[in-house]
C-alpha cells in the first residue's frame, strides 16, 4: 500500500489529480499540501475519503516526519497575472518546494513533477516536441515561472542521472475546465466570467495568437496514465495536451455565441505573450497508446461555462 503526497492539491489541476489518486485501491494515505495562495479549499471540500489529509503550508517549509512512496509536485501559480506579481514566491514554490519534497521521498520512491509548455517560450517551431530547446527570455517578465519550471526539471533529471531518481515530468498545454478560479486571469476563464457577468469579453492583441486547449479531464487522464498506470521506461519530459490549435479570438467568439452575443473588445497584448502553442504528441502516443484528448474545445468550453454559471449562482445565493 502506498503513501502519497501532492503539493498544490487544492489547485485547479491538483484537485482533479487528487480525485484520480483516490480512485486507486493501492493508496493507503493521501496528504495534500497547499498554502491556498492560488488554490481554493472549495476544490477539495467534496472529498470525504478517510485516507485524505489536508495540510495548510507552504511546500518549501512543510514540516513532516513521514516519508512517501510517491510525490506529485504541482505547487505553483500557473497564471501570468499571479506569478508576475510575486516572482519570488513562484520560484520558491517550484524549486525550493522540489528540494523540500525530495527530502520526504522514500528510497526508491517516485517523484512526479508538473512542468509547463511555457518552457518553450515563444516558439519558432510548431508543433513543439520535447526535444525543442525553446525560446525563453531568462530575464523577462514571465521568467519567474518559465525558468523555475525549467530549473526544477534540470534538478530532477540530473538527480535521475547521478542518483537513479525515479522521475516523471509532464509539460501540460493550456488546460481549462471546472475549478478554475474566476480571477485566474487566463483566456477561457476570463472570457466566461466576463460574459456571465454581462461585461464585454477582453481579447489581448489581435486575438490571432493560438493555443491548444486541453479539457481538464483529458489532461488529468494523461497524467494518471503516465505517472502510475502505464509501465514505461520513458522518464520525460512528456507533452500532455490537445494538438488542435485554435486562436484566442475564435474561443472568445464561441463564448460570446454561447451567452447570446457578448461584445468583444481588444486591449494591448501583455508582455511577451507567446504567439503560438501546440504540442507534438509523438512521445505521448508512444508512451500512452490508448490516451487522447477526447473532449473537443466546443464541448469543453460549454461544460466549463455551465460549471461557472452554477458556481456563480450558488455564490449569489449564499
Amino acid at each position: 500500500m502506498k503513501s502519497v503526497l501532492i503539493s498544490g492539491g487544492a489547485g485547479f489541476i491538483g484537485s482533479h489529480l487528487c480525485d484520480r489518486l483516490l480512485l486507486r485501491t493501492d493508496v493507503q494515505k493521501l496528504v495534500v499540501v497547499d498554502n491556498l495562495w492560488t488554490g481554493l479549499f472549495a476544490n477539495i471540500a467534496h472529498v470525504r475519503d478517510p485516507r485524505f489529509h489536508f495540510v495548510k503550508s507552504d511546500v518549501e517549509t512543510l514540516q513532516s516526519s513521514e516519508k512517501f512512496d510517491e510525490i506529485y509536485h504541482l505547487a505553483s501559480p500557473a497564471s501570468p497575472p499571479w506569478y508576475m506579481k510575486e516572482p519570488q514566491r513562484t520560484i520558491s514554490a517550484n524549486l525550493l518546494g522540489a528540494f523540500r519534497l525530495l527530502d520526504l521521498l522514500k528510497k526508491g520512491g517516485r517523484f512526479c513533477f508538473t512542468s509547463t509548455s511555457e518552457v518553450y517560450g515563444d516558439p519558432l517551431v510548431s508543433p513543439q516536441p520535447e526535444s525543442y530547446k525553446g525560446q525563453v527570455d531568462c530575464t523577462g517578465p514571465r521568467s519567474s515561472y518559465d525558468e523555475s519550471k525549467r530549473c526544477t526539471e534540470s534538478l530532477l533529471f540530473e538527480l535521475q542521472r547521478t542518483r537513479g531518481l525515479d522521475v516523471r515530468v509532464v509539460r501540460p498545454f493550456n488546460t481549462y475546465g471546472p475549478r478554475t478560479r474566476p480571477d485566474d486571469g487566463r483566456a477561457v476563464s476570463n472570457f466566461i466570467t466576463q460574459a456571465l457577468a454581462g461585461r464585454p469579453i477582453t481579447v489581448f492583441g489581435d486575438g490571432m495568437q493560438s493555443r491548444s486547449w486541453g479539457y481538464i479531464d483529458d489532461i488529468v487522464d494523461g497524467f494518471a496514465r503516465y505517472f502510475w498506470i502505464e509501465e514505461t521506461d520513458y522518464r520525460g519530459p512528456l507533452n500532455v495536451g490537445n494538438d488542435r490549435e485554435i486562436s484566442v479570438l475564435e474561443v472568445a467568439q464561441y463564448v460570446s455565441r454561447l451567452v447570446g452575443g457578448a461584445p468583444i473588445v481588444f486591449e494591448p497584448s501583455p508582455p511577451q505573450d507567446p504567439t503560438n502553442r501546440r504540442p507534438d504528441l509523438t512521445n505521448a502516443n508512444y508512451v500512452m497508446p490508448d490516451w487522447s484528448c477526447k473532449v473537443s474545445y466546443e464541448q469543453g468550453v460549454a461544460m466549463t461555462l455551465d460549471w461557472f454559471r452554477k458556481s456563480m449562482t450558488a455564490g449569489a445565493a449564499e
